[in-house]
């Protein structure tokens, strides 16, 4: 078989040939005019409509026939014919399947009868999928999977897709952050396909696949009903590793297939492989690299090629490869391509005039070529009745001097075995007079330098000849005048000269016929300024010109369209005359913008590229892909960059399952790719979203990828800050920081804990814990260990931390520190030393050593002490160790001892040391007064210090004018230790002086009080110094005041006398040595108060040393409680020692002022005198 010619070509050839047409009005065979399809799908609940319309002259009558048979409809109850028309309408409410047949409808008239295709008639049933429970199919991670679709037949073929989240019920796994499921579209990737069976298919299976289920849906085009299967739920069991595999064939299976196809329909070659890592496929045609064409395309991630109209340069053999990096497998496709027929040359209705010849041609071509019949009427030629005139030769029927008997419709019929074409052409023999169809005397308007047709239709038989002319001269024919055979007169690159009257003649034997066009020649429109293309900033501001010239006598509209589409005129684009102003130009405006200037007659276009720099935008169609425990492949399409290169991609992900919506930034990638590899943590679900971003700034963030889960593993980050402590004397708490949740690679995580003691060659111990702590219990106290410890979880152990050595519980230290001793003895420091402890006795770990020291008492007898305890800690632990103690006060009795401890306890005390510091300089005095007393004196007196810190040796005072005009010099005054008071003489009222006064002992001066006189002025002194000792009121206060003070004394001794008079003894010095409160005539001698001991004000330790002397002075004690009794008048005292007397009936010795017990001294006796002997007597 030579080469076939492209059958549209082909159509192109026998459409240009010329057709006469033929006026209804003139007697005429009849002609098919609308036919239905050759397949038909109707469907029975409606009315089933076969059309079939002809026309003819006279008016054509229909019949039909049913698979081959005459159909009588008029019998039919459920048929019926439409009213002049053959279109066969069907009510099938009865049993309708018998109306399933081939039908061919018949027009005739008395000059022929033309025949439709054949068309088979097919019913239209609902599609049903089974409802049907299918059980859930369960696989294991890695493995691949098939979904088996196997939609209804139809008729038509439906077409397939799946969809994910089919149920109405919620699943037991349905994600947290989804509250309802909604069905989405399976999206294809390399690891999901969808065949061209409608089947769904996984190279291999994740764990993330089995969060919903799966349904199969068919569309089916004719109602344009969508059917779904039952949804199918797939459970995927995982394991800790998932298996690797080499890739192997799903679709289609074996090494090699052949697929027949027809010429000009779609052929679609797949291959789908299954494998663990998802394989990669390629294609080769008969051995080289597929070359891919416009005709052609790639889908599926390479798995499909798709050619919508395969031709035979498509026949070949096909291969495909599947490739990871376990393997290598090939199919070789073997494409064969054949073609129903298809026309070359249809034949075309013949009008002769008797005696002229003429013949009918039907070419066609196909794959195998198809075999040629005729047919006259319906009937095979061969059986028909002979015309010597004429004859059939191959394709074509010839028609010599024919006659009215040639009259009649002939079908051509070309067919193979992939189909059938059939044609109807008649033969019209007839005589008719010249006559011009359509309108006349028109007036025709053109432009200069256009092409002008001027229509002259026409009909006669013979065939007329045809003539234009201008003005009725001449012939027109040649250079810029043609004449077509239809009449038409084309005049080319027509001039101003052109204009006038043209006249078109026809005639033949029969007669003849003329017609006139006069032809009117415009200027042409001429875009003066045309727009030019533009390229600018989202923002600015675009001016579009656009200038125009045309003929005067025709006017112009202005029109914009860009991209093919009428401007909307708004606020923001308007027009300036002709010229296009767009302001603040955003992405949408940009396009191609055509300025369209038109008249009647003539139409000019220019055209300009608006281009508008923006961000880039969003990437779409994000993939995930090459899933593995801690990566997974992504890709996406990458959006318009918008005139402004992509230079970056910032991938972002969000791995919150509890609040969804806080996107991190994972990294960065260059604007050339659009796959890259994304490096993550195990066990964690995460949703990717991609930003791509230009020098303008970056753009909306891509829709989120599908949700994925990595695959679990081992943990891979050890446990931090482990340690080991003791909590009690014979524990140890063994403890670490917790992994955060994305560092569990995997569910149950717990810790392995190991433990054994340092330097002993005992094995390892170990103990599995969920918990952040453990404890060892029945340890030595503070034994070292030497600890670790690791994350464990369902995918394996992660790696051990480094060996750290941990102790277990401390005890009470059992030694003291010996030989606690002091040196270097000064006025506020002193050097202390002690012998260390042994290592064993402290029963932990070193810590410190800790000196408690107290100030017991001042060298100064009357001076009250603050026994405030005070300590210092010495952390070194050298052979000989010492340590300063500082802030300590001059002129004071000092107690010390110190103690050992570890981090949980302090030891006992050791012995207790006394030592004195030497003098030092006195603090600052008290109670520094400035007075005026008089107008020109200022009087200043002052107390002791608060720390004399030694014994007081006198006072210094310095004063100088604060305002000195005169120019006074810095004075000096000394004065012996019992002086405490000063007055200057003032020069006048405005002198104000500043003193500053300090004690010294006999190191020194100490510190210096400073202050400032008032200012006094003779009217303030005046106003404010009344002596309010003058003043009645007061004068009457204060002897109220005396007079309730010696009554309620009176009363109160009174009181206490009425007990009656005991024996009095006589005063004399009294020993510390212990004796009997009571004498031998039974009275009570107060002075046993000079014998009360210092109260102990020692911390716990210091207390239990003194025990022994408080047990050994019970007497003592008593005294004490005698001492505090409300018998004692120690309150009412004032002053240092007061000697108080009372008469024979009341008697003892009490101190003028209240001190404390610590601060008696016991070394001699104290006679005790009294001013208040008066009171007493008058009691």
């Amino acid at each position: 078989m030579g080469t076939l010619v492209e059958p549209a070509l082909l159509l192109l050839l026998w459409q240009s040939v010329w057709a006469l047409d033929i006026p209804l009005e003139v007697r005429q065979p009849p002609t098919i005019i609308k036919q239905s399809m050759k397949e038909h799908i109707v469907d029975p609940k409606d009315t089933m409509v076969i059309e079939c319309e002809a026309k003819g002259n006279p008016h054509p009558i229909f019949s039909w026939r049913r698979n081959g048979k005459y159909f009588n409809v008029a019998r039919d109850s459920q048929a019926s014919m439409r009213r002049r028309s053959g279109t066969l309408d069907i009510y099938a409410k009865n049993n309708p399947e018998q109306y399933e047949a081939e039908y061919q409808c018949i027009a005739s008239n008395e000059y022929g009868s033309a025949y439709s295709n054949k068309i088979r008639l097919q019913l239209y049933r609902a599609p049903v999928w089974p409802r049907e429970i299918l059980e859930p199919v369960v696989v294991s991670a890695g493995l691949p999977l098939v979904l088996s679709c196997d939609p209804p037949p139809g008729p038509p073929k439906p077409e397939t897709y799946w969809m994910s989240s089919c149920s109405y019920a919620r699943p037991f796994n349905w994600p947290i952050q989804t509250a309802f499921p909604t069905m989405q579209a399976v999206r294809p990737d390399r690891r999901v396909s969808m065949g061209v069976n409608g089947d769904l298919y996984f190279s291999n299976v994740l764990i993330n696949d089995s969060v919903a289920d799966y349904c199969c849906n068919a569309r089916f085009p004719y109602k344009n009903v969508i059917q779904q299967k039952m949804p199918v739920v797939v459970k995927v069991l995982t394991t800790r590793t998932v298996a690797e595999a080499a890739p192997t064939w799903l679709s289609p299976t074996g090494s090699s297939s052949s697929i027949l196809v027809l010429q000009g329909e779609e052929l679609l070659l797949e291959c789908i492989a299954a494998g663990m890592p998802t394989p990669r496929i390629t294609w080769t045609k008969d051995g080289e690299d597929l070359a891919v064409t416009s005709r052609m395309k790639v889908k599926n991630f390479n798995k499909m090629i798709q050619i919508p109209k395969a031709s035979f340069d498509d026949v070949g053999e096909y291969t495909c490869a599947a490739t990871n990096r376990l393997g290598y497998i090939e199919h070789t496709i073997t494409v064969r391509v054949k073609a129903a027929p298809f026309w070359l040359e249809k034949p075309t209705d013949l009008i002769l005039a008797p005696e002229e010849n003429g013949r009918l041609v039907c070419r066609s071509d196909g794959a195998p070529r198809p075999t040629i019949s005729w047919s006259i009427n319906g009937e095979p030629i061969e059986t028909a009745d002979p015309q010597p005139n004429r004859q059939v030769s191959g394709d074509t029927l010839i028609f010599r001097s024919v006659s009215a008997s040639n009259t009649a419709v002939y079908q051509c019929n070309a067919s193979n075995q992939f189909g059938y074409l059939l044609a109807n052409a008649f033969v019209n023999v007839l005589h008719a007079t010249p006559r011009i169809l359509g309108p006349r005397n028109e007036l025709t308007k053109v432009i200069e330098g256009s092409h002008a047709l001027l229509d002259c239709r026409y009909f006669g038989s013979p065939v007329p000849e045809l003539r234009w002319s201008k003005y009725g001269q001449g012939n027109l024919e040649g250079n810029r005048f043609k004449t077509h055979s239809n009449g038409t007169l084309e005049i080319k690159r027509i001039r101003i000269e052109d204009q006038g009257t043209y006249l078109c003649i026809i005639s033949n034997i029969a007669g003849r016929d003329e017609n006139q066009v006069r032809i009117e020649v415009k200027e042409p429109i001429i875009i003066v300024t045309k727009p030019q293309s533009m390229k600018v900033m989202r923002g600015t501001d675009v001016r579009l010109e656009c200038g125009v010239k045309a003929d005067i006598t025709t006017p112009v509209t202005t029109n914009w369209l860009k991209n093919k589409k009428h401007v909307t005129l708004g606020w923001r684009i308007s027009l300036d005359e002709s010229n296009l102003v767009i302001t603040n130009v955003n992405r949408g405006d940009e396009g191609n913008y055509t300025c369209v200037i038109k008249n009647e007659l003539d139409q000019k276009s220019a055209s300009a590229h608006l281009m508008v720099m923006d961000r880039p935008n969003p990437p779409t169609n994000l993939e995930l892909s090459d899933p593995y425990e801690r990566t997974v492949r992504l890709s996406w399409v990458p959006g318009d960059s918008n005139h402004s290169p992509i230079t970056e991609y910032l991938v972002q992900y969000d791995d919150d399952d509890w609040l969804p919506g806080k996107w991190r930034n994972l990294s960065t990638y260059p604007g050339t790719l659009n796959s890259v590899i994304l490096h993550l943590a195990p066990f964690s679900y995460y949703e990717f979203r991609v930003i791509a971003i230009n020098e303008i700034g970056a753009s909306r963030p891509s829709r989120p990828s599908t949700r994925f889960q990595t695959s679990g593993a081992p943990p891979d980050v050890i446990p931090k800050n482990l340690k080991g402590v003791g909590t009690w004397r014979n524990n140890m708490e063994i403890s670490w920081e917790p992994l955060t949740y994305r560092e569990w690679n995997g569910p149950k995580l717990k810790y392995l804990v190991w433990w054994r003691r340092r330097d002993s060659r005992e094995e390892w111990k170990n103990a599995t814990t969920k918990w952040l702590k453990y404890y060892i219990y029945d340890a030595d106290t503070f034994t070292p260990y030497e600890l670790k410890v690791q994350a464990v979880n369902d995918f394996g152990m992660g790696p051990e931390s480094p060996v750290v050595i941990g102790y277990s519980g401390e005890d009470r230290p059992i030694a003291a520190p010996l030989n606690l001793r002091v040196s270097d003895i000064e006025s506020t420091q002193v050097t202390v030393h002690w012998d260390t402890v042994t290592r064993g006795s402290i029963m932990g770990e070193l810590k410190e050593y800790k000196v408690y020291y107290w100030r017991d008492s001042s060298q100064l007898r009357w001076h009250w002490v603050n026994r405030a305890m005070k300590s210092k800690s010495f952390p070194d632990d050298v052979p000989e160790p010492s340590g300063t103690v500082t802030n300590l006060i001059p002129y004071s009795n000092y107690k010390m001892y110190i103690v050992v401890a570890n981090n949980r306890y302090e030891g006992p005390p050791s012995n207790s040391i006394h030592f004195s510091t030497p003098e030092g300089v006195p603090s600052a005095p008290t109670s520094f007064r400035i007075q005026q007393r008089h107008l020109d004196s200022i009087y200043v007196d002052w107390d002791l210090p608060a720390e004399p810190n030694g014994i007081i040796t006198g006072y210094s005072l310095k004063y100088q004018t604060v305002n000195a005009t005169r120019g006074e010099e810095l004075r000096v005054e000394e004065f012996p230790p019992n002086t405490t008071s000063f007055s200057i003489r003032r020069y006048d009222r405005y002198t104000r002086y500043r003193f500053s006064v300090a004690a010294r002992t006999r190191l020194g001066l100490g510190e210096w009080h400073t202050e400032e006189s008032p200012h006094y002025t003779t009217e303030t002194y005046a106003q404010d110094q009344v002596d309010i000792t003058t003043q009645g009121w007061f004068i009457g206060i204060m002897c109220a005041v005396a007079l309730i003070v010696l009554i309620l004394l009176i009363v109160c001794f009174i009181k206490r006398s009425r007990g009656g008079k005991y024996p009095v003894r006589e005063k004399k010095d009294i020993s510390l040595e212990p004796v009997d409160d009571k004498d031998q005539e039974g009275s009570f001698d107060y002075r046993s108060l000079e014998r009360i001991t210092r109260v102990s004000t020692l911390p716990y330790p210091r207390r239990e040393e003194e025990r022994g002397l408080q047990r050994g002075q019970p007497s003592i004690e008593a005294m004490m409680k005698r001492s505090d009794s409300d018998d004692s008048l120690v309150e009412y005292g004032e002053g240092g020692e007061i000697p108080f007397n009372e008469d024979g009936s009341f008697i003892g010795q009490y101190t003028g002022t209240r001190r404390d017990v610590r601060e008696l001294d016991f070394g001699g006796s104290l006679e005790l005198h009294s001013p208040m002997n008066t009171i007493y007597s008058l009691a």
